[in-house]
């Protein structure tokens, strides 16, 4: 594994922009489009219940249930096409990630507002693997305590984006909509909830 760290003041971030080699990052990409049911996830924002801006799966071992912005997760089954993709990242990163919160952005339009994975069931220092393939996107981190320290990368088919430590605590990112004509990104968020 090659990835890199990235800094950024009170985060463990690393990137490997090619995780997956160009042929495998197509494979996966035609496996998933075909096996995730997409559905629109409604979120809790400010007392109000709005559709998520972006097609969206939870997918996990049968007890990883989740609770997020109001609402609680049943997973969906593992598709195939993501067990050795599991097993790659359990090897490489000693994380034994029992769930993945899969996002289909399906063109620029399609956004993911500012947060932390921050929720009590993926612990104090969680860690979260984020791969994203097709279409490449801006992905921005800024500071709690200071927005003026930020950071932003493009994040193309087949990166590997690692976020550990105290990212969650001290960090919000988002995945800003855009005006450029984009194709679609799937992006895979490998979790471990805890306790579940």
């Amino acid at each position: 594994m090659s990835l890199q760290p990235l800094p950024l003041p009170g985060a463990e971030l690393a990137l490997d922009p090619a995780w997956l080699a160009p042929a495998q990052a197509d494979a996966l990409w035609q496996a998933l489009s075909a096996a995730i049911l997409w559905e629109v996830h409604r979120l809790r924002l400010f007392g109000r219940e709005l559709a998520a801006p972006r097609l969206s799966c939870w997918i996990g071992d049968p007890d990883a249930v989740y609770t997020y912005s109001g609402a609680r997760f049943q997973p969906r089954p593992w598709p195939p096409a993501l067990q050795p993709l599991r097993a790659r990242l359990q090897a490489e990163l000693g994380v034994a990630f029992n769930s993945v919160l899969a996002n289909l952005y399906r063109d620029g339009r399609d956004s993911m507002g500012w947060h932390s994975d921050d929720e009590p069931a993926l612990g104090p220092q969680p860690v979260i693997a984020s791969l994203s393939l097709g279409a490449t996107r801006r992905f921005v981190l800024k500071q709690r305590r200071d927005p003026a320290c930020r950071l932003a990368l493009d994040l193309p088919h087949g990166s590997l984006l690692l976020m550990a430590g105290d990212t969650q605590r001290h960090y919000r990112h988002a995945l800003p909509r855009t005006a450029r004509p984009l194709g679609p990104r799937l992006n895979l968020t490998f979790r471990r909830i805890l306790d579940p």
